[in-house]
């Protein structure tokens, strides 16, 4: 089974072709409800749409970008056209409309943008400030919102609870069985009047709505659940000026004039128009599926809602927003594409397909069997031609049977257990600060076997200060404001002046003043370390920048470990200034600051005495990073790329990061699950050292690698190699996607990466799990990944393989009931018709079953929460059969005594129980159903352990399985009781129950002898 299900019903966890998502749909057959069954599937359709609106704007994007081309050569020579502002804009104390804004943006009309006064102009239209944003508190700014709308997208309705309904009562099975009882129910009462003739007629009829309303309230539940998840995947934050005060706004309350500040690896919120900054190249691939990035600034100032920086950094003003732009407009299909169904979700679609065409072939050889005993029985009695009312309703009866044995037989609810799995588990995850944002990253973390994460901020608190120095050759301790404004007195001025220019020049991050007045440091930690080192030698940030001119910036990024700026100075000439990874700086560096303020030549000694403190920096687990500058010749043009080489070192600073409090503890329980934790960071390898040593990553058995050293590997010897690894410092992100590759492929390794910045999202893309980090994370991070770490703590993600770990392994505990009471359902009803032409469990009855294993067991199974235990096992990994020998073990023993039992209650039941009389047969048939209804009851709570003997710990915590089967055992006793005229039930003795529970329970200590079996 599980070689056909691979071949036939195999998906990826990522990055499925639509080819083999719509192989399987095919191969899907006897589905009872295609509604539900595939409700949580992606909507193919919708993703073509939304293909096909990429090609469109790709398209729109080339004309717009030619047309304002030409515009730009003939611009002088056109008049400007006119353009009229609507009454009610103007009413509203605006000079421009929603629709010119848009057709500016979108159709980067350079001739238009002209026509208004450029940015400035537009601006003013919008009555807004390029340098202070919007006035938050006024009647203007409600009316701006009347006037262009919110940055909001339209969302697919709700469904209310009665959508669900009328969903579950599109089963097939049950329309059937709904006619049957229609008939049922006209016979009947022709027959026998009203209301006895009514009473199997209303019994199936009241048994459907009881399924269709339990299905519809727990599916019901589940859309309420991944409703509030996907409201916390579209949570994105983003720095604004606001009221003159930069602040974080959600990007749904936007409006047209906003100042929004972007940087390296954020998502343009709305359409708008740049206002300044630096190298800023625009990805718009997830609009126009073009790969190829724009340069933007101020000839080509037009960015679109969507898109995603690449590089450099930048301020935007608002535009337009929402549906009104094409980014609102595809996402509004996209979200209704759907993601990916999970492997497992098809997998058991596959199990459903097989048993239920084997249920199906059943049914119709029971209703062969029956009807040839009728035919049989009137022949012998020579009244064949002559049928009856009774024959008619016999004949439907068997039919009806027929029909239940199909919906017990085709386990619908296997592919719905899974979701509901995934569902409950995302909303708990959710609570231990991590958001799912692919179903399918849930059940894959479970089969997880290595974890490659991140040093800063995964593994470290990310609260960083300078601790230490070395300014002037000198080596000096900084943990104190008082001891920094003393190293400031042993420093000579023009060092002090050097050294606070770099720090506030040279930086992604800001200092600025928040809505409660107050000094507020925007930026990294390691920006807002060097920073706050900056103010404490008596720096001031604003007047800094004001003194000279910032001609190029070179942002921070993970492939070339450093950042430059060129300004220009007061006095005249132009001065570079340097700052990243210690060693990659000081090699760009031939002079030195000495401790009189000189500027001499780099000698060996020097050198020496610099790489020996970067060291002794690095081995204290400090961050270590390199200031520099050097005097650019007056002929530097802003096109060319800053130097590499020919610096000045200024200072070497070494930033503490302290490690998160329980990593070590969580690093240990990974390695005793067989998870192998490897740390992969940018950072000084003896630094890295030190930090992995203090988590417990690094052992003595394990190797720390340099990123350039493993590049120059050859295959075989990164055979050899990679196991070992346990620690890659100074790597790049291609080193960290080769790693990846190789542990994934050669190794065979289910591989969990965390990462934070741009660069990560190939790593993230390739390995079986991205997780990004939700605080440090950038937003194309974060897109690539498939769960967001919230807190970016390492223990989270140890949390989220035990979650992984309890999803599959609940899963596969509710197939092996459910898959125990299709076998035994099938079997005892065939085998019984076949032997004596009729079948002791009726349609009503069959349908409690149903519910009870469907329903209600997965409700029961499929919500346990996880144990520590789980974090004792070895890894599933990609091999591992789903339905495991175990399984078969535990299914076909269980079933083996379940059929036995109610054989011999068929065969000898009446004798073992004394029964005689008129009502014999239906109390046996009774007696029969409640034995089979408690045998289930206690096997499902035998399968709350597939190994372990023990089934009853800490089943009162789980409160879902305990009502579950409270609320079983009270309904089983309602049915046989009190709704006999009904359900073919009448009520039994206190020995008949007595000898009922007994035959359940029995399965219990047989359930445990067959877990010592082993297989």
């Amino acid at each position: 089974m599980e070689s056909y299900l691979q071949e036939n019903f195999g998906v990826k966890p990522k990055h499925s072709s639509t080819e083999a998502l719509e192989k399987w749909r095919n191969l899907c057959g006897v589905v009872k409800n295609p509604k539900r069954r595939f409700r949580f599937t992606a909507n193919l359709s919708k993703r073509y749409e939304a293909a096909a609106m990429r090609k469109t704007n790709q398209e729109k994007l080339r004309i717009a970008v030619l047309v304002s081309k030409a515009a730009i050569q003939f611009l002088l020579g056109v008049t400007p056209s006119d353009y009229n502002v609507p009454e009610e804009v103007k009413a509203a104390g605006f000079q421009v409309c929603a629709e010119e804004l848009g057709s500016i943006t979108e159709g980067h009309d350079v001739k238009k943008l002209k026509f208004h006064g450029g940015v400035t102009g537009i601006a003013e239209k919008l009555s807004t400030s390029i340098s202070d944003g919007l006035t938050s508190n006024t009647d203007l700014f409600n009316r701006r919102q009347e006037i262009y709308g919110l940055n909001q997208f339209a969302e697919s309705t709700p469904r209310s609870f009665w959508v669900f309904v009328w969903e579950a009562l599109q089963d097939m099975t049950l329309m059937i069985l709904g006619a049957c009882a229609f008939v049922s129910l006209i016979v009947g009462i022709v027959m026998e009047g009203w209301p006895h003739g009514a009473h199997d007629g209303l019994g199936i009829v009241a048994s459907i709505l009881l399924v269709v309303f339990v299905t519809a309230t727990s599916d019901y539940r589940q859309s309420l659940q991944f409703k509030d998840l996907d409201k916390e995947k579209k949570k994105i934050y983003v720095q604004v000026t606001r009221n003159g005060f930069r602040q974080k706004l959600s990007i749904y309350d936007l409006l047209p004039g906003d100042i929004v500040h972007l940087g390296i690896g954020d998502q343009v919120p709305a359409d708008g128009l740049f206002v300044s900054g630096f190298s800023v190249l625009i990805d718009e691939s997830s609009l126009t599926g073009e790969s190829e990035p724009v340069m933007v600034n101020e000839e080509n100032p037009f960015m679109l809602s969507g898109t995603k920086l690449q590089d450099g950094s930048c301020k935007m003003m608002v535009t337009t927003v929402g549906m009104r732009t094409q980014w609102g407009k595809l996402m509004a299909t996209l979200s209704e594409g759907g993601d990916d169904e999970t492997p497992l979700q098809v997998k058991l679609n596959g199990v459903a397909t097989i048993i239920g065409k084997g249920g199906l072939f059943f049914a119709v050889v029971t209703f062969a069997v029956l009807v040839q005993g009728l035919l049989s029985h009137k022949l012998g009695e020579g009244s064949i031609w002559s049928w009856s009312g009774d024959d008619a309703l016999k004949l439907l009866e068997y039919f009806a049977v027929a029909v239940t044995i199909v919906v017990v037989a085709v386990p619908e609810g296997l592919p719905l257990a899974v979701t509901l799995s995934l569902a409950f588990a995302m909303k708990k995850m959710m609570n231990d600060k991590a958001l799912v944002r692919h179903l399918a990253a849930c059940e894959t973390m479970g089969s997880a076997s290595s974890i490659c994460s991140d040093k800063t901020g995964t593994l470290t608190t990310n609260h960083m200060t300078v601790v230490k120095s070395c300014i002037c050759m000198n080596v000096k301790e900084v943990s104190k404001t008082d001891s920094a404004s003393s190293l400031c007195s042993e420093i000579p001025d023009s060092a002090v002046q050097l050294l606070l220019q770099s720090i506030f020049t040279n930086t992604g991050g800001e200092v600025v003043v928040n809505k409660a007045g107050k000094r507020e440091i925007l930026g990294t930690p390691t920006e807002t370390a060097l920073l706050e080192f900056g103010l404490s030698l008596g720096g001031d940030f604003q007047a800094e920048r004001q003194t000279s001119k910032i001609v190029k910036v070179e942002p921070f990024n993970s492939s070339k470990k450093r950042m430059g700026v060129v300004l220009e100075l007061p006095g005249g000439g132009l001065r570079a200034h340097s700052k990243g990874a210690s060693e990659i700086v000081l090699s760009g560096c031939d002079k030195v600051v000495n401790s009189t303020g000189e500027v001499v030549p780099l000698d060996e000694e020097s050198l020496n005495h610099l790489k020996l403190t970067i060291d002794q920096f690095a081995n204290e687990a400090l961050r270590t990073l390199c200031l520099a500058f050097m005097e650019l010749e007056t002929g530097f043009s802003p096109e060319n790329p800053i130097p590499v080489s020919g610096y000045t070192l200024i200072a070497i600073v070494g930033i503490k990061d302290p490690v998160r409090p329980g990593v070590k503890e969580s690093v240990s329980v990974c390695r005793s699950a067989g998870i192998t934790v490897r740390m992969v960071t940018g950072d000084n390898i003896n630094t890295a050292k030190a930090i992995a040593r203090e988590c417990g990553i690094l052992t003595d058995d394990g190797i720390a690698i340099e990123g350039p050293v493993f590049r120059e590997k050859t295959t075989e010897e990164l055979m050899e190699l990679i196991p070992k690894i346990q620690v890659m410092a100074r790597s790049s992100p291609l080193d960290k996607h080769t790693l990846v590759k190789h542990l994934r492929t050669t190794f065979d390794e289910v591989v969990a990466v965390t990462g934070d910045g741009t660069n990560d999202a190939p790593a993230l893309h390739e390995a079986d799990i991205g997780l990004a980090m939700g605080i440090a994370g950038t937003e194309v991070a974060k897109e690539s990944a498939d769960v967001i770490i919230l807190d970016d703590n390492f223990s989270t993600i140890a949390t989220v393989a035990k979650w992984g770990r309890s999803v599959y392994i609940n899963i596969q505990k509710f197939v092996q009931f459910q898959l125990t009471v299709n076998i035994v359902a099938l079997i005892v009803n065939f085998s019984s018709a076949c032997l004596t032409g009729s079948a002791p469990l009726t349609a009503v009855q069959l349908l409690w079953v149903n519910m009870i294993m469907d329903t209600l067991g997965a409700l029961a199974l499929a919500t346990e929460p996880p144990t520590d235990e789980l974090m004792k096992r070895p890894p599933v990994g990609k091999r591992g059969n789903f339905i495991s020998n175990v399984m078969w073990r535990n299914i076909l023993g269980q079933s083996l005594y379940q059929f036995m039992v109610i054989s011999l209650l068929q065969a000898k039941g009446k004798a073992i129980f004394w029964l005689d009389g008129p009502d014999s047969t239906l109390v046996l048939n009774t007696l029969i159903f409640n034995s089979f209804v408690f045998c289930q009851i206690f096997n499902e709570i035998s399968s709350r352990e597939m190994e372990e003997i023990n089934v009853f710990k800490g089943i009162l915590d789980n409160y879902v399985f305990a009502s579950v089967l409270g609320v079983t055992v009270f309904f089983q006793i309602i049915i046989v009781e009190f709704l006999g005229t009904f359900a073919n039930t009448t009520p039994l003795t206190l020995t008949q129950w007595f000898a009922s529970i007994v035959i359940g329970f029995i399965g219990m200590p047989i359930a445990a002898g067959l877990k010592t079996i082993q297989v």
